[in-house]
């Protein structure tokens, strides 16, 4: 009796499981069928961006919706769930008609909306970012209610703080690491031990506000700028702390100086140099440099003869592949081998030609599969003009005789620039540059004008860290390319 009816009591268990499982399953389909529609419709109105744009039509679609929901929950009447989802809908299709407007009248301050927001604003400079959004929302609903004075006038106003939050921003993430740093070496007398450096972040955080507040849009000189403010306000920290504990340490200037001495001496002796400090560290350190330049040079030798010789193995690859492929013509397809490998021996010769011409200092030789590249650090142009002053016109006459040795080439002359000023800035600039050299080039030896073109790329190609000095007075370049014609040499 007992078990049967504790067998009774499990199957109505999970029977009332069961019920509850489907009512629960029903319960989801319904609901999916009654607010289907108001989902897709918020789906539409936040893709146009109602929620921003028409702030009052969309809140009031919120509400209607929000209480449909409530009413499900509770059980209520389903008719009155979809009234209140109609009345949602209704006011999201009127939301998304107003966005067309708003995007025509706060086309300004939408644009600032998204300048600020795509600087962090809402990060990093929040306070302002809440007052300019404040201000939008009023925009909005004013647009909504037909007030066209009074939309105009909280646009500007919005435009405003948010220009203002977007700076503050910028200001922020660049600038106020280093402003922090400055005060903290301020504490504890960097401006008393290390005053050379301490003056020197200060002036670099200084000027990279200043051009901030010129320029927000091209940041990466200021940022730049700002990283090398920073270095120098922790270089200031660091030798404030070095100096106090030396100030308090037995040791002596000699002791100091045969400890700087250290590092370039390992240096020296991995380039198998002997590092000598009796004169100071000029002529170790001109050693140093000149044998990190003779293995550049070697470097570049090498990669240009391995590059030489993967694309001789193409060739020949690409030859034998077709010579299989064939069974007649075979005796003209050994000698059009043969020509193309002795064309290929040639203009290893005449690379090796060209390489002697250039000074280290003038260019860097090497080579691209066939392509022969002359990329001209030792030609430069005045700031923001593309002049070729008579200085280097000798170096323009080496590049002459580089070419005379490819009979039939093709020339390509590429501009280049670092990542300073903007971007259309850049690649105009590096357009003019290139083209002053096709120019020069075409008035000063017998080239066919075919032969020739002349393309800029800006700040789009660089070969070095434009974090740098060093590095983006590589990146300020020329490049002429050299690509042999089939013509044979002598």
């Amino acid at each position: 009796m007992e078990k049967n009816q504790r067998t009774l009591t499990t199957a109505l268990t999970c029977l009332l499981l069961i019920i509850f499982s489907f009512s629960n399953v029903a319960g989801q389909d319904l609901r999916e069928s009654l607010f289907s529609d108001a989902d897709a419709a918020f789906t539409n109105a936040k893709n146009v961006k109602a929620d921003v744009l028409a702030p009052k039509s969309y809140s009031e679609a919120m509400k209607h919706y929000e209480k449909a929901d409530a009413g499900f929950k509770k059980g209520e009447n389903l008719e009155e769930i979809r009234k209140q989802l109609r009345a949602a809908i209704n006011y999201l299709t009127k939301a998304e008609k107003a966005t067309e407007l708003a995007n025509v009248t706060l086309k300004t301050s939408m644009s600032a909306r998204n300048d600020a927001k795509q600087a962090e604003a809402p990060k990093y400079a929040e306070k302002l970012w809440l007052e300019a959004e404040k201000k939008f929302d009023e925009a909005g609903r004013k647009l909504e209610s037909g007030d066209v004075n009074a939309t105009k006038n909280k646009s500007g106003e919005a435009e405003s703080l948010y220009r203002s939050a977007e700076l503050s921003a910028i200001k922020s993430i660049y600038l106020a690491p280093t402003w922090k740093l400055l005060e903290q070496g301020k504490e504890i007398d960097a401006d008393d031990y290390a005053p050379a450096t301490y003056a020197k972040a200060q002036m670099l955080v200084k000027q990279a506000e200043k051009m901030l507040n010129e320029s927000r849009y091209d940041t990466d000189e200021p940022r730049s700028i700002a990283q090398e403010a920073n270095y120098e306000a922790r270089h200031a920290i660091y030798l404030t702390n070095f100096s106090k504990e030396f100030k308090d340490s037995d040791k002596k200037v000699e002791d100091l100086v045969l400890a700087s001495e250290v590092p370039l001496q390992k240096i020296a002796g991995k380039l198998d140099i002997s590092a000598k400090f009796d004169t100071g560290y000029e002529l170790t350190t001109q050693k140093v440099v000149e044998s990190v330049e003779l293995l550049q040079e070697e470097k570049d030798k090498l990669t240009g003869e391995v590059n030489g010789l993967k694309a001789q193995v193409e060739t020949l690859s690409a030859r034998v592949t077709e010579m299989e492929g064939q069974l007649g013509g075979v005796e003209k397809e050994k000698s059009q081998l043969a020509q193309r490998i002795q064309q290929q021996a040639e203009n290893r010769k005449r690379f090796a030609t060209v390489a002697e011409l250039f000074d280290i200092s003038e260019a860097r030789v090497f080579r691209e599969g066939e392509n022969v590249i002359i990329r001209l650090y030792g030609l430069t142009f005045p700031v923001n003009k593309s002049i070729i002053e008579p200085r280097f016109f000798s170096l323009l006459t080496k590049v002459q005789n580089a070419i005379n040795e490819f009979s039939g080439c093709m020339i390509d002359i590429n501009g280049h620039t670092d990542s300073y000023g903007s971007d259309e800035q850049n690649l105009n600039l590096s357009n003019e540059r290139a083209e002053a050299v096709k120019q020069y080039l075409l008035a000063n030896m017998k080239l066919d004008v075919t032969r020739i073109k002349a393309v800029g790329f800006g700040e789009s190609d660089p070969v070095a860290s434009n974090e740098t000095q060093e590095g983006r007075a590589k990146n300020r370049r020329i490049d002429v390319v050299i690509t042999p014609g089939m013509q044979m040499g002598n």
